[in-house]
């Protein structure tokens, strides 16, 4: 496998005020991430809201200021980028956001929405930069009778497929999709996640897919990694992850889906809601809401256990230093 993208003990943070005072406060978004993703996979970034889910795909695309480690692109840090080289990155990795209809601008047709990033990023001539977008167009599944109409005389779903074709008009390499669907009605959401199947294959894409739905990841990614508090807390083969869970936090996201659920298991119900990662619990950062919590988890942060060559997960059910005693 050929690495297009990787982070390297990466942290976000920023800061917030806090209430009606004023007050600053630190938030700890993504908290030491190692992550590889192959070229020509589809690798799933799962957990909750708040997790550090979209905080990381920002930084990947180097929208977020990092405040330690490092994001790798081609085997080249992308804080070493040359003014040039980062104008080629832009072109290589876009972005598909949540909501289609605040990422469109409203004053503007869908041909000039399309065909902006060609005129900025090129010196191709107006013909060949309709002729472009007429293809992408169609590649998404809509007619060229759409170009000269604007964002708001079309459905969710219609918004969301000019979103994509916006994003694949300079032929990039690398997609990050940030819940694209989740803005979507349940009867469309089918129908996007087809599409983008479908353009990852033929282009040989290379996509990141941002999303708390287990089930798109089931259906759709190569690969997961499991996010909570701004930490990987399991990684694997999709279908090593979804036939053999390791982490309480992974189990418990599965747990909530309806097919997912063994129908002679309870569904595991997590206590307390998700901490602020302005204030990170000490030791495992899941240990405030797990069921298997025990003394070492408090104060200490596990190391992955590997359960084959990609499955890893960051537990101490799992560790093998752990005695009866600590038990």
């Amino acid at each position: 496998m050929v690495n297009i993208a990787e982070t390297k003990d990466l942290y976000v943070e920023y800061r917030t005020e806090k209430g009606i005072s004023g007050e600053k406060e630190i938030v700890k978004a993504v908290n030491g991430v190692n992550l590889d993703v192959n070229q020509g996979e589809i690798l799933a970034i799962a957990g909750e809201s708040g997790c550090g889910k979209s905080t990381l795909a920002r930084a990947l695309m180097k929208l977020e200021p990092i405040k330690s480690g490092k994001v790798l692109f081609s085997g080249k840090d992308i804080s070493d980028f040359t003014k040039e080289e980062l104008k080629k990155f832009r072109q290589k990795v876009q972005m598909v956001f949540q909501n289609p209809f605040s990422s469109l601008n409203p004053k503007m047709t869908i041909l000039q929405i399309l065909s902006e990033p060609l005129e900025i990023n090129t010196r191709l001539n107006k013909t060949e930069i309709k002729q472009i977008v007429l293809d992408k167009i169609r590649q998404v599944g809509l007619s060229e009778d759409i170009l000269d109409l604007y964002p708001h005389e079309f459905s969710g779903g219609q918004r969301q497929r000019i979103a994509i074709a916006r994003a694949l008009v300079m032929d990039p390499e690398f997609i990050i999709a940030d819940e694209p669907v989740s803005a979507l009605d349940v009867s469309i959401q089918a129908q996007i996640i087809n599409l983008l199947k479908k353009l990852k294959d033929e282009f040989n894409l290379t996509i990141i897919l941002i999303t708390h739905d287990m089930r798109v990841i089931e259906y759709l990614a190569d690969r997961v990694a499991v996010m909570y508090l701004g930490e990987i807390v399991e990684s694997g083969k999709t279908k090593e992850i979804f036939n053999s869970p390791k982490h309480p936090y992974t189990k418990a996201l599965m747990s909530s889906v309806p097919k997912i659920i063994d129908k002679n298991k309870a569904k595991i119900i997590l206590s307390g809601d998700l901490p602020s990662p302005t204030d990170l619990p000490s030791g495992c950062k899941f240990h405030t809401r797990c069921n298997h919590c025990m003394d070492i988890c408090v104060d200490n942060n596990p190391d992955y256990t590997y359960f084959s060559d990609c499955h890893q997960a960051k537990c101490f059910l799992y560790n093998k230093c752990i005695t009866k005693e600590q038990q």
